[in-house]
């Protein structure tokens, strides 16, 4: 599939960097904690953290853009929203 990457944390990192301006300009950021089989851990930080509609941002949004990029992800998991 052309545009596809490894699953890798250095491209998920470097794919999260072209994610991370759209966030910022509604004044929310992302932040990488981990890659762990298949599944992408990351906080939601700033606005988005406290957004009510940050599961839908992060599945419509981020998770869609790196399934797109990675065909192996499973999915994309907030930390944030799990405390």
């Amino acid at each position: 599939m052309p545009g596809t990457l490894p699953l890798t944390e250095e491209n998920v990192r470097a794919e999260l960097e072209k994610i991370r301006p759209m966030l910022q300009g509604d004044g929310g950021d992302i932040r990488f904690v981990s890659l762990e089989d298949g599944t992408v851990k990351v906080e939601l930080q700033g606005a988005c953290s406290g957004c009510a509609f940050a599961a839908l941002t992060l599945q419509h949004s981020v998770e869609r853009n790196l399934k797109m990029v990675f065909p192996d992800l499973k999915k994309v998991e907030n930390l944030a929203a799990l405390r």
